[in-house]
């Protein structure tokens, strides 16, 4: 099957919402927790290995990344929560974060990024708050699915589908593993769906 968001190039990065391109095209955000596995399900979404960058140190992201497809343009989100940056610095992310949601005309959906294995944190619930307050859907990668069994998978899935009407009624969410290639297909389709 042909990968709808294969093309993807780096566009721009943004420290400030000044900075941002120009809103003439539709955007869908990636967010997430430091070290859930944004940029490599990013990187696994588009099917390029390093388009994103990847580290093992938590809060590598530092500004809003975007990539340019055909159809619109992905952004990647700095991590929320823990990073090894100065608290001003983290403190710039979470304001950036919030205005680039809550502004953002050209912004269709939010891919929030959670790791399964300790998914819905008080700052994923935060932002699935925001992209409710502001109507923009949502889907959850629960992300590195596969260091769980899979009846632990399954039970976690089932867990936070039953939680997400109560936080998000656009919400829905899927297991996903970058390294195994699980959800992979599911979670473009859902993504293209949303940029046509």
């Amino acid at each position: 099957m042909l990968n709808p968001l294969a093309g993807a190039r780096f566009l721009t990065s943004a420290a400030q919402l000044s900075q941002l391109p120009a809103p003439d095209r539709p955007e869908l955000a990636f967010a997430g927790r430091s070290n859930a596995g944004k940029s490599s399900a990013l990187n696994a979404l588009v099917g390029h290995r390093q388009l994103a960058r990847v580290s093992r140190t938590p809060g590598r992201t530092q500004l809003l990344n975007f990539f340019e497809l055909a159809s619109g343009r992905l952004v990647d989100l700095p991590g929320y929560g823990f990073a090894r940056a100065p608290r001003t610095l983290r403190e710039g992310w979470g304001e950036l974060i919030e205005g680039y949601v809550e502004t953002r005309d050209c912004l269709r959906a939010l891919v929030v990024v959670m790791d399964a294995r300790h998914p819905l944190t008080p700052f994923d619930r935060m932002m699935l708050a925001w992209a409710g307050a502001a109507r923009l859907p949502c889907h959850l990668l629960l992300t590195k699915s596969d260091k769980l069994a899979s009846g632990a998978a399954r039970k976690t899935l089932r867990e936070v589908g039953g939680e997400l009407p109560a936080l998000h009624a656009q919400a829905t969410a899927q297991l996903f593993s970058s390294l195994k290639g699980d959800g992979v297909e599911e979670a473009r389709e859902v993504l293209a769906g949303w940029l046509r």
